[in-house]
C-alpha cells in the first residue's frame, strides 16, 4: 500500500513572515506523507497565546498545536490530543476547516530521510493512546495527554524529540505569565515551572525535522 498521497492544497506565502518565504515554499502542489507532523499556528490571545508567549523559539515561526499525519488509502487522517475532544484519529478535513479556523496558518514538517524508518512504528504508538483525556495542568502523567505531549511518546521509541523543563515565565518580564497564574489557580495547584514536558514550538525546532511547506485554505 502506499505510504504517501499527492493532495492538491492552495498555499498561501506569508510576506508577514520571512520564515516562510516563497524560497522555502517553491510549490503548489503540496505532497503530504504518512507520519508528516502538522503545526497550528499560534494565535494572539487566551489559551493558544498563553501558550506561545512562554515557549515561543523564533520571531518567525509560532505555533500552539501539533498532530501526526496519517495517509490511509485515499484518506488522509490527523492523530492528535486535542483540547475539544482528547486523544483522537479523525479527518485532516476536521481540524483544517473546523470553525473559526479560517485565519490560523498550518505548517507541515516531515522527518528527514536518517529518521524516516521510525514512523510505522509513532503510528503504531499512537494509536494506542487514542481515547486519552485532554492534560489541561500539563503535568506528565500517563492517564491524560496534551498535544505535544502525544506526539513526544508517539516517536519515544527512537528518541526523536526530548522532554526539557517547562517554564510559563514571560520573556519579556521574566515573571510567570499571569495567564498561567490564574489558570492554575483555578485548578488549585502551584505553577509547574522546571517540570518536563515539550511543547510544539520545541518540537517544531528539533534538527530531525525539516519544514515542507505552508497550508492555508
Amino acid at each position: 500500500m502506499k505510504t504517501l498521497l499527492k493532495v492538491t492544497l492552495f498555499l498561501l506565502i506569508l510576506k508577514i513572515n520571512p520564515a516562510f518565504s516563497q524560497e522555502n515554499v517553491p510549490y503548489l502542489n503540496l505532497e503530504l506523507r504518512n507520519g508528516d507532523l502538522i503545526f497550528v499556528g499560534a494565535q494572539e490571545e487566551n489559551l493558544s497565546g498563553a501558550i506561545n508567549r512562554v515557549t515561543q523559539k523564533s520571531e518567525n515561526v509560532s505555533f500552539d498545536h501539533v498532530g501526526i499525519i496519517e495517509i490511509k488509502k485515499d484518506s488522509v487522517l490527523i492523530i492528535h490530543a486535542n483540547t475539544r475532544s482528547g486523544s483522537v484519529r479523525e479527518p485532516l478535513d476536521s481540524l483544517v476547516f473546523r470553525n473559526n479556523s479560517n485565519s490560523k496558518r498550518f505548517a507541515i514538517y516531515r522527518l528527514n530521510d536518517t529518521y524516516q524508518s521510525s514512523i510505522d512504528q509513532a503510528i503504531k504508538t499512537s494509536k494506542t493512546l487514542l481515547g486519552k483525556p485532554y492534560n489541561w495542568s500539563y503535568v506528565l502523567n500517563d492517564s491524560t495527554l496534551y498535544c505535544s505531549d502525544f506526539v513526544e511518546r508517539a516517536f519515544r521509541h527512537d528518541s526523536i524529540f526530548k522532554l526539557e523543563p517547562m517554564t510559563f515565565k514571560n520573556p519579556e518580564t521574566g515573571n510567570i505569565d499571569q495567564f498561567w497564574l490564574d489558570f492554575y489557580a483555578k485548578q488549585g495547584i502551584e505553577v509547574p515551572e522546571g517540570k518536563l514536558g515539550c511543547n510544539p514550538n520545541g518540537l517544531a525546532a528539533n534538527e530531525k525535522l525539516e519544514f515542507v511547506g505552508i497550508l492555508k485554505l
